[in-house]
């Protein structure tokens, strides 16, 4: 899957977007033509990932230019990072791709720039179908009752773990653990094994956000943060502590790890992330991973909710129409599926999941654990990401692997947090 050579700073930010696969930038044509000649038109895609990303996104793109020989496709992919630098660049311009890839992260912030096409109207228009999908995936495009993205797959966060390593030090996960549970068995794998339980969890936001769920709060509302200083202070000196005891990689070793994982090197026996990351572990490591359960805090509910990456479509294309027709195609055609297996996370519609059959084993635990976590009823709504959000999840790693490496104390870490967020959404 391409998952080789990455960054995981870049990783976990991008966790945010759901994204499965990252890597190398790489760009194709990006022209502004908006028409060609016998009148065909011409839109403009965008996305990030990896070229083995890129290559079946262009292979699924041959078969919609079959089916609608009047509508070409300009394609334009590259790093997380670098695709949202330029999709700024763009918008502000006024020159944003008519389709793009996108992440709950930006529904707001790019809505409130009048960037983003209501697809309500093409729904209604006949050109995009929001029906046959999995239960709930479709909400996560939505923001004030408008439809800004269509899911291409989902996605939860898990916990993986080395299998070696944990029947190495006899720690069994169990659904329903709690976190005293998780911490307690850290400490067992680090006595047991000298290997640290954990890679890093303080500092990823989606985790913190699952934390906060299971006790009656969230990391955003609507148009802030849903907790207080005092939560993240409690949050971040555990977490810190957990460093020093030697239970949580060295932050310092998981940079010296990078562009692995350090779960993947060794120096960690358990990493939070998004479950369709699996994949990424096994191509950089030599041990055995899978997924585990999240840990609770009542022992029942775990935070959970169904993640997405999604296509939305610019407020300003020429071309709404053949951009809806393009988008309904990427989401429901069942060739597409068995083309992009689970790259961008469990497929979305059910024509896609239906039609894409995992053959090896990690993507079948992938599928099975996100099933189970469906049928076992604790997965709730997404919360809601208010505009700065992206800028606020890049400040939260920041500042944690700054506390952890000793380079801030938690104190002024929390003051530092809150002070960039607050500018964060007044921007």
């Amino acid at each position: 899957m391409g998952t080789r050579n990455l960054d995981r700073r870049t990783i976990l930010k991008a966790a945010g977007a759901s994204a499965a696969t990252l890597g190398l930038a790489a760009t194709t044509g990006c022209g502004d033509e908006s028409g060609s000649g016998e009148g065909t038109v011409t839109i403009r895609y965008s996305w990030w990932g990896a070229e083995e990303r890129a290559k079946k996104i262009n292979q699924s793109i041959a078969l919609f230019e079959e089916k609608f020989p009047k509508t070409k496709v300009k394609t334009d992919f590259q790093t997380y990072q670098s695709f949202w630098e330029k999709f700024q660049t763009q918008a502000a311009g006024g020159n944003p791709p008519d389709v793009f890839q996108n992440a709950v992260t930006f529904l707001r912030k790019y809505d409130k720039r009048g960037i983003l096409l209501d697809l309500r109207s093409q729904v209604q228009a006949g050109n995009l179908s929001l029906d046959h999908f999995r239960a709930g995936v479709t909400k996560v495009g939505e923001v004030d009752g408008k439809q800004l993205g269509v899911p291409v797959g989902s996605n939860t966060m898990a916990l993986v773990i080395d299998k070696k390593v944990f029947r190495k030090a006899g720690v069994e996960p169990q659904p329903g653990w709690t976190w005293d549970e998780y911490f307690k068995a850290l400490k067992t794998i680090h006595d047991r094994t000298e290997v640290p339980g954990d890679t890093g969890y303080f500092a990823i936001m989606y985790l913190y956000d699952l934390y906060l769920r299971q006790n009656g709060k969230a990391f955003f509302t609507d148009d802030g943060l849903g907790f207080d200083q005092a939560d993240l202070t409690e949050w971040w000196t555990d977490g810190y502590h957990r460093v020093k005891a030697g239970i949580v990689t060295d932050p310092k070793v998981v940079s010296q790890d990078q562009p692995k994982s350090s779960l993947s090197a060794g120096h960690g026996a358990s990493e939070f992330t998004w479950d369709n990351f699996t994949v990424r572990y096994s191509a950089e490591g030599s041990s055995e991973y899978g997924l585990a359960p999240i840990p609770t805090t009542d022992g029942k509910q775990t935070g959970q909710y169904l993640a997405s990456l999604m296509l939305s479509a610019s407020a300003s294309t020429a071309h709404p129409k053949e951009v809806a027709q393009f988008i309904d195609f990427m989401v429901h055609d069942p060739r597409v599926g068995k083309i992009m297996g689970y790259d961008r996370g469990i497929l979305a519609s059910t024509e896609q999941y239906g039609a894409y059959e995992p053959t090896d084993g990690i993507n079948k635990e992938i599928a099975q654990y996100e099933e189970d976590t469906a049928k076992s009823g604790v997965l709730g709504t997404i919360t809601p990401h208010p505009s700065g959000a992206d800028t606020v999840e890049a400040a939260f790693l920041r500042l944690g692997g700054d506390l952890g490496q000793g380079k801030t104390k938690v104190a002024d870490a929390v003051k530092q947090f809150f002070t960039e967020a607050e500018s964060a959404f007044q921007a």
